[in-house]
């Protein structure tokens, strides 16, 4: 068990540790703050489209029967690769948080301490407490309470990474200085609709297809499971939706800014031009207006 677990032990970790190595070699105008946020999309990028994979597999090999049908990867992603994974992220996320304040200047951010620790906490709850609810939830409910059953369903849990590297491709390109191109803007078109739906409209998927399997129908479906399963999938699905929103806030900023600044250009490009000042053209040929 100790060989398996060194599997996700050592592959994320190491992978941040040669990022961190090789970008300042190559961008050497970042700085550390810059070197540990790419550093850190890039491995969860990599750990994102692994679990997606893993859950294309699982769906694609339970589809039969989602109950009762069974497929080695529900169970041993989670303990080679998700596990480790979701405990080393929490340790990237302080360290980027805690370059991006040293960066800024920040007295309290000199060295590592509990002040820079509990900093990381309160600004990041949200996400922390979804890492560790992951570890305290999805842990013991995959190799514990479900009594052989529902690997089609933790699959479909593995398909919620899909929109993680679309969200970090968007980080990557804005520290790239890309936010203008239309690259930036097609990768934010498929943040949104990955986002919903791989985390938000998976949740119905998943109650539609355990109606359809019990013939009954999908707002019968809560009645049906037991209240830890709904509790459960609530605490999963809530933070998804508090970002998703965010996610289109911040869509919708965007889109306005670049329409006004569209307008505004095209307002100055169709207002006439000032009279030359004589100071600046006497001395110029015509030529160069």
């Amino acid at each position: 068990m100790l060989q398996v677990l060194a599997c996700g032990v050592v592959v994320f970790p190491g992978l941040f540790f040669i990022f961190r190595r090789v970008l300042p070699s190559i961008f050497k105008q970042w700085t550390d703050a810059d070197v540990v946020l790419v550093s850190e999309r890039l491995v969860s990028s990599i750990h994102a489209i692994m679990a997606t994979t893993a859950g294309v597999i699982v769906v694609s090999a339970c589809s039969g029967n989602v109950m009762t049908d069974r497929y080695w990867l529900a169970t041993y992603f989670v303990i080679w690769y998700g596990v480790p994974y979701m405990t080393y992220d929490i340790y990237a996320m302080y360290l980027s948080h805690y370059y991006r304040f040293r960066v800024k200047g920040h007295e309290e951010y000199k060295e590592h301490s509990l002040t820079t620790v509990n900093s990381f906490v309160r600004r990041e709850f949200l996400l922390v407490l979804h890492h560790i609810a992951l570890l305290t939830i999805l842990l013991p409910v995959t190799l514990f309470f479900r009594r052989d059953q529902g690997d089609y369903f933790i699959g479909c849990l593995f398909l919620t990474e899909l929109s993680t590297p679309f969200v970090s491709l968007g980080k990557i390109l804005i520290q790239l200085g890309l936010q203008d191109c239309w690259v930036h803007k097609a990768n934010g078109g498929m943040v949104l609709l990955s986002f919903f739906l791989c985390r938000i409209a998976l949740f119905p998927y998943m109650y539609w297809v355990y109606g359809r399997h019990y013939g009954i129908p999908i707002y019968g479906v809560p009645f049906h499971l037991t209240l830890s399963v709904n509790l459960g999938n609530l605490c999963i699905l809530a933070p998804q939706v508090y970002w998703f929103v965010l996610l289109c806030r911040k869509g919708w900023r965007l889109y306005q800014r670049q329409r006004h600044a569209t307008a505004a250009a095209g307002s100055q490009d169709s207002s006439p031009l000032p009279p030359p000042s004589p100071s600046l053209t006497d001395n110029q040929p015509k030529g160069d207006h």
